[in-house]
């Protein structure tokens, strides 16, 4: 009963729609109503301002550390911690307060990530800032950086690892699968700096 009473607390911890109530609560806007109509860190950042979207970050990663926790502080020893960290994932995608829709699970997984290989966390957010300057899209620093560590989990043979991150891998491919016709089509959105958006400038000024 303990294990199953955690996997939910696990999905309501990612089922909090940080951008959809900091929004409403200090803005007063509904971000699904505005810009990409995401509710998560880069259309908070777009729709709201950096504070707001530095928050949402921080508490979407909170919520996937202290899912995949959870099983370590009630001395949980029969199930992989990854499952708890999946359950938050799960809910941050599929919220029921969100009318079971949600984010692309980016920062959750991160989240879980933190928890179960710090090693690996670092990693991934070198991976992702090193992309984000040199495409200046957090898309596609979003998927490659997920590939990425993939292939390490998979090389370093964490068999757990190696299944939760092919499944995600090819989840956050899907719901990118928008920004993924943008970037075919050279009409992706950009943040405002790196490479990518220099490279984009120069040739709309010519």
């Amino acid at each position: 009963m303990k294990l199953v009473l955690l996997l939910i607390l696990a999905y309501l911890l990612g089922a909090i729609p940080n951008g959809v109530w900091i929004g409403k609560l200090f803005f007063h806007t509904d971000i699904r109503k505005a810009g990409s109509g995401n509710i998560g860190t880069t259309n908070t950042y777009r729709v709201l301002d950096p504070v707001a979207g530095t928050t949402v970050m921080v508490l979407d990663i909170a919520k996937g550390t202290v899912a995949t926790l959870l099983p370590m502080w009630f001395h949980i020893t029969t199930v992989n911690p990854l499952l708890f960290g999946l359950m938050a994932i799960l809910g941050h995608t599929f919220s029921i307060f969100d009318g079971f829709k949600g984010g692309k699970a980016v920062a959750t997984s991160a989240g879980m990530l933190l928890a179960y290989n710090p090693v690996f966390f670092i990693i991934a957010c070198l991976l992702f800032i090193s992309f984000i300057y040199l495409t200046s899209m957090v898309s596609l620093a979003s998927m490659i950086s997920f590939s990425i560590i993939t292939i390490l989990s998979i090389l370093f043979h964490d068999v757990y690892l190696s299944i939760i991150a092919i499944v995600l891998t090819i989840f956050v491919f899907y719901r990118h699968r928008t920004n993924i016709k943008r970037i075919r089509e050279g009409t992706e959105n950009m943040v405002p700096f790196g490479l990518g958006f220099r490279h984009r400038n120069q040739k709309s000024s010519k």
